[in-house]
C-alpha cells in the first residue's frame, strides 16, 4: 500500500469529520481493520478498499492519487463555475460518468478563461458522443465484424496521419 492510501484515507476522513468507529459503521468493516491500515500494519484487499471508498463517498483512485494532485483537481472545479451549474439542471447528461469523466470536464477551458454554460454543454455532448462511438466500436470488435472495424479505423487513421492537414481534433 503506497503512503497516499494512508494519508489520504486520514484527509477524507477528517474532511467528512469521520472517527475510526463513525468510517467503521459507514463501511461495515472492523475498527481494528480501519485502524490497521491508518498505522500502515495492515495491508488492505481491493475490496477492502472498496469498501473504504464507498464509505467515504469517493472513488477508489482518491484513495491513490498524490495528495498534490488533488490541488489541481479542486482549482480546475473552482474556475469552471458554469459545470456545477449544468450538473444541477441536466442531472441525465452525466449518467454513467466517472471521476476521470468529471476532471476531464472540469479541466478543460474556454476563451480566456472558465466554461460558459453553453460551453459545459457543448463538451458535455462531445464528450458523451464520444464514449457512445467507443462503446460502439468496442461492441464492434468484439462482433463477427472485428475485422472489417478495425480495418474501416485502420484506413482512417492512415489518411489523417498521411495528410496532417486535414480537418481533425488535436488529442487533449
Amino acid at each position: 500500500m503506497s503512503d497516499h492510501t494512508r494519508e489520504n484515507l486520514l484527509r477524507l476522513m477528517a474532511a467528512g469529520g469521520l472517527s475510526i468507529h463513525a468510517l467503521a459503521e459507514r463501511t461495515g468493516m472492523d475498527r481494528r481493520t480501519i485502524r490497521g491500515i491508518l498505522t500502515g500494519g495492515k495491508r488492505p484487499r481491493p475490496s477492502t478498499l472498496r469498501r473504504l471508498a464507498e464509505g467515504l463517498g469517493v472513488e477508489v483512485d482518491e484513495l491513490f492519487l498524490d495528495p498534490g494532485q488533488l490541488l489541481y483537481r479542486r482549482f480546475d472545479r473552482q474556475t469552471n463555475p458554469a459545470v456545477a451549474e449544468v450538473m444541477e439542471d441536466h442531472k441525465d447528461l452525466f449518467t454513467d460518468w466517472t471521476e476521470g469523466d468529471f476532471d476531464e470536464l472540469h479541466s478543460r477551458v474556454g476563451a480566456g478563461g472558465g466554461l460558459t454554460r453553453e460551453g459545459v454543454l457543448a463538451a458535455v455532448h462531445q464528450m458523451n458522443r464520444k464514449r457512445q462511438v467507443h462503446e460502439r466500436l468496442d461492441l464492434l470488435l468484439e462482433s463477427s465484424h472485428a475485422e472489417l472495424a478495425g480495418s474501416i479505423v485502420d484506413l482512417l487513421y492512415e489518411k489523417v496521419a498521411i495528410n496532417p492537414s486535414a480537418p481533425h481534433r488535436a488529442r487533449r
